[in-house]
Formats: structure tokens, sequence, C-alpha cells
């Protein structure tokens, strides 16, 4: 049985955003457990996911931006019979849903931008089941502090964070953890 979400990021609470190789190649090294991956297309993502595999890492495939990928259910059987990641990150509810069917990890990706996508995204989370939801923009601690009050699965925070600071408040609002593309922040 896989681990929660929450077992990986006990201590580790920065998770790297990868949206190039090299930077792939970089978050290897990292000591970071998990990394969020987010370039590849059909040709080259089951060697991505590989390389971050071998290096030890846990891999979130964000099937958003991977080329090649339609919106058919038979996606998530293909990554997770041949590409194999941990799991999957999408906004896509369906792709939540099938991606758990296949028996990967899957993280719900809300973009909060006002009062109706925060209470359309909390109905997403409630028929999907992902195993956790990012948050973006994460420099939001009061909407951080009230989905907490009201889904039962771990938040990260993503997307416009800068500095340490900016993570500390994340994790101080509530937050399991914060993803970040920024390679400054990962150090």
């Amino acid at each position: 049985m896989k681990p929660g979400l929450h077992e990986y990021w006990v201590e580790k609470k920065i998770i790297p955003a990868v949206r190039t190789p090299e930077d792939l190649e970089e978050a290897c090294r990292s000591e970071w457990p998990a990394i969020f991956l987010l370039t590849g297309d059909l040709l080259t993502v089951e060697h991505y996911v590989g390389q971050a595999l071998s290096a030890g890492k846990q891999v979130f495939l964000h099937v958003d931006f991977i080329m090649g990928l339609g919106g058919d259910p038979i996606v998530m059987k293909y990554i997770a019979e041949k590409v194999r990641p941990t799991g999957i990150i999408s906004t896509k509810s369906h792709f939540v849903k099938h991606a758990k069917r296949n028996g990967l990890m899957a993280i719900q990706r809300l973009f909060l931008i006002d009062t109706g996508a925060l209470q359309h995204g909390i109905q997403n989370i409630e028929q999907s089941g992902p195993d956790a939801v990012e948050i973006m923009p994460g420099l939001i601690p009061r909407v951080i502090r009230e989905l907490k009050t009201r889904v039962n699965v771990p938040i990260i925070a993503g997307g416009l964070i800068r500095d340490h600071s900016e993570i500390h408040t994340a994790l101080e609002a509530g937050a399991m953890a914060v993803s970040m593309g920024d390679k400054r922040l990962w150090v």
C-alpha cells in the first residue's frame, strides 16, 4: 500500500516544480523527496519519470502539461502502466478520478481566483476524491486556513512563491507543503 501524501512531507516541505530537463537534473540532485514534473511529451515523459525515480524521488506528473496526452480515460491507464509515476497532478477532475482508479495517487490543482472558484473547487474535491489539493496562488493564507477546515485532504500551496518567508507563511496557515519552480528556493 502506498503511503499517504503527508508521509512524503513530514519534514521536507518544499516540492521542486520542474519545468525543463535541466531543472529535472537539479531536482534529482536535491534533498527533496518528491518533485512535480511539468515538462515532457508523449515521447519523453517515461524517460523523465524514470530518471527521477532512479534518483529516489517520488514523481507527481502534471498531466495537463504533457504534450500528446488526450482527455480520454485510457490516458491514465497508459500513465499508470507505462510511465509509472507516483501520482499525477491535474486541474481536471476526471483525470483525478481515473488516476485513482488506476492505482495512482492524485493531486487536484485549483486556481482560486474568487469565491465562486473556491466553492466550485470544494465540490470538485468532494467528487473526485484526490489525495491532496494544490491551490494557486500559494500566497493566500486566509484561504488556506478556510479550505483546511472545509476539506479533508492535505493542502499544497503553489504559485507566485518568491521567498522563504512566503513558504513559512503558507505552512503556518496550514499547507502541508509548498511547490515552486524557483530553483533558488529548493536549497
